[in-house]
This record gives structure tokens, C-alpha cells and sequence, in this order.
């Protein structure tokens, strides 16, 4: 696999009628990495996924999948949880799980086995023998998850598996997500909820208007906006505003402004100095949000609505 990446795409372009769905998309997935592809509702997230897993073609571009020109023939090494779910509902929890595996190429009683085992671990023990009718939403869709790496895939892609979810399923997910990574398979996720590629995510590409926007790691898509400083002081008496630098605003019991491009040192020397003190003082980086709405842009969020 070239350069030691599970998954390539160059130029990828996907139309719809008259309408560019993708338009000239490049990624490069590393082995073993968990990546994310975030984006806007109607960016082109799926159409993306689906055409590096071969289930649509592209209409221009190239694309390579654990070292296959053709994706399908892959198709035994990747797991797939696609953004509409599925399982058949009179089908105890354990057999859907081993079905899924099933399909590809796993043994079914192997496959069962598993199952029990994964659901135990996944806090879902107890509905092993439950029909999928049966289970909570939450539920169902764990339990497909879980028949996404029963066969313990290579490369696993996840199309908004958050969606829907509760915060303690999404804490069940996103533990999922981390052992696969640790047991050595690449993940692939698309979403559009920012904390949870914060948290996960070793490389993500930012898509909006069937464009990719942004590739790179959290830290660097964070690294496009200014560090932001919160300074509190001993003493707000009359004057103190003029010292600080002109984007300041109040919030709280302090004032919050971008770093200055000479540093902190020498303003805080000032104030100090002017007998305003320090009570308070913190410096952080924008989240991924905000660089999220930096990358896109207002009208491309405006067009997802």
C-alpha cells in the first residue's frame, strides 16, 4: 500500500443531474489511523464514503482501498456501518451479529460466539437472546456496529454512527471505536458533531459544498485561529480598558482578546505595572468548532440548513 496508507482518493467527482454532489475530493487515510471526514448536512460526506468503498463509482477520479484499485475486492476486509439502519427485526440481537459476519466470510458459529463476547464487553450482556425489536434504538444500533467488526476487519467506515445516539451509547461507541484502533484496524467516520472527531480523531478533511476544504490533524485545523486570553484582574479600576488590546470584551469578572502578536509578557507587565494585577489569567486555542465554522464558512452552513 503506497506509502503506508489504507486509503487514497484523488480527484474525486460525483454529479447528480446537474448538480456536483463531490466535487475534486483528496484524501489520504494512514494505516491504523481513526480519520474523520466532517462536513455539513449535504456537503457530500456519504456520497465520498460510498464511492471509496465502491458501492457507487466516480464519475472522474481515482481511488485505492487497502491496496485495491478496485474497492470490492476488499469488501471481506472492511467493515461497514452505513448512515441508514438496518436489521431484520424478529432476529435475536447475537444471530445479527453473526449474520452480518457471515456475509463476510466469517463461520457462524465463530461468529456467535463472538457476539456474546463483544455485547458483554459492550454493556449490552443481557440482551444477547433479545429480538432486534426488542432493543432500544441505542440498542439496535450498537448491535449493528458490533456485526460491522465481528470479523475483525482491516479498515472499519462509519457513516454518522453517532447519530441518534445517547450520551451513554456515544461513550460506548467512541470506546468501541478506540479498541478497534488499538487492536491495529484503520476507522474511517463521517459526522458533523464536532467533539466527538475532538476526541477521536488522528486525521481528519473538512468537506463543504462537495469540496474538500481542510486536510490535516485537530491541532493544525485548531492552529488557523489565534489563541484566545482571559485575563482577570485585581482591580478594574477606571483606565484599565484603554491598556488592554482593542478587541477586548467583558466577560465575567474579566475581559477576553486575542493573544497579541508580541505575546502576553510585555501587557501583562503593563497592567501590573499600572496596579491592575492578575486574578485570574488562562490562554487557550479556539476548539475544532470554531475552526470547523472558520474552514466552511457561514455560507456554506447556511446552505446546509
Amino acid at each position: 500500500m503506497k506509502d503506508n496508507l489504507a486509503i487514497t482518493a484523488t480527484g474525486l467527482v460525483k454529479r447528480f443531474g446537474d448538480r456536483r454532489v463531490v466535487d475534486g475530493v483528496d484524501i489520504a487515510v494512514p494505516m491504523g489511523a481513526i480519520y474523520g471526514v466532517l462536513g455539513p448536512n449535504g456537503a457530500g460526506k456519504t456520497t465520498t464514503l460510498r464511492m471509496l468503498l465502491g458501492i457507487i463509482e466516480p464519475d472522474e477520479g481515482h481511488r485505492s482501498l487497502l491496496g485495491h484499485a478496485r474497492p470490492r475486492e476488499a469488501s471481506d476486509q472492511i467493515g461497514y456501518l452505513p448512515e441508514e439502519r438496518g436489521l431484520y427485526p424478529a432476529m435475536k440481537a447475537r444471530d445479527a451479529i453473526a449474520f452480518m459476519g457471515a456475509l463476510r466470510g466469517l463461520d457462524w458459529r465463530e461468529g456467535r460466539k463472538r457476539a456474546a463476547t463483544m455485547m458483554e464487553a459492550a454493556g449490552l450482556g443481557h440482551a444477547v437472546d433479545d429480538k432486534i425489536r426488542k432493543l432500544s434504538k441505542g440498542m439496535a444500533q450498537l448491535v449493528q456496529l458490533l456485526g460491522s467488526v465481528v470479523h475483525q476487519p482491516d479498515l472499519l467506515v462509519l457513516d454518522e454512527p453517532f447519530s441518534g445516539l445517547d450520551p451513554v451509547n456515544q461513550e460506548r461507541l467512541e470506546a468501541l471505536i478506540i479498541a478497534e484502533r488499538d487492536r491495529g484496524a484503520t476507522i474511517l467516520f463521517s459526522t458533523h458533531i464536532m467533539s466527538h472527531a475532538e476526541r477521536l480523531c488522528d486525521g481528519l478533511a473538512i468537506i463543504a459544498g462537495g469540496k474538500r476544504r481542510f486536510e490535516g490533524t485537530v491541532a493544525q485545523a485548531r492552529g488557523l485561529l489565534p489563541q484566545q486570553v482571559h485575563y482577570v484582574p485585581h482591580n478594574n479600576a477606571p483606565g484599565l480598558l484603554s491598556l488592554l488590546p482593542s478587541d477586548a470584551t467583558r466577560e465575567g469578572d474579566g475581559w477576553k482578546f486575542i493573544m497579541p502578536p508580541t505575546g502576553i509578557e510585555t501587557l501583562l507587565s503593563t497592567l501590573i505595572g499600572a496596579g491592575h494585577g492578575i486574578s485570574g489569567l488562562s490562554i487557550e486555542r479556539p476548539g475544532l468548532h470554531d475552526a470547523f465554522v472558520k474552514i466552511v464558512g457561514p455560507a456554506a452552513l447556511e446552505a446546509a440548513q
